[in-house]
């Protein structure tokens, strides 16, 4: 037996096609939402990323003195840090694209 959306029960001819069935696709119940950029998290997720390239480089470059190795992940770092900060906000951009053109689509308007 077929229910529908609030549990009633359906004969099989009742039962809709998936093509007048289709929705637009709402984000999942506890997906994550995106964030607007942040230099806070872009610092945040560097503090985590700046050891971890460090031991990196250390295993890569045995021959490289310590200076030479604080010198190599602060130059990555360097570059980590501003390109990060712009993913964040093309990340962030993208979404509030989707989410308008969901908005838009279910013929509401975001104020």
């Amino acid at each position: 037996m077929w229910e529908d959306d609030e549990g009633n029960e359906l004969e099989p001819e009742e039962v809709p096609t998936r093509k007048a069935s289709a929705q637009p696709r709402q984000p999942l119940r506890g997906a994550r939402q995106a964030q607007p950029p942040s230099w806070r998290r872009t610092f945040r997720r560097a503090a985590i990323f700046v050891p971890v390239m460090f031991v990196v480089i250390s295993l890569l470059g045995k021959n490289l003195s310590l200076a030479d190795r604080l010198l190599q992940t602060a130059l990555i770092v360097v570059v980590f840090v501003p390109f990060s900060y712009f993913l964040d906000g093309l990340f962030w951009r993208s979404y509030q694209r989707r989410v308008a053109k969901t908005a838009r689509s279910n013929g509401h308007r975001r104020s």
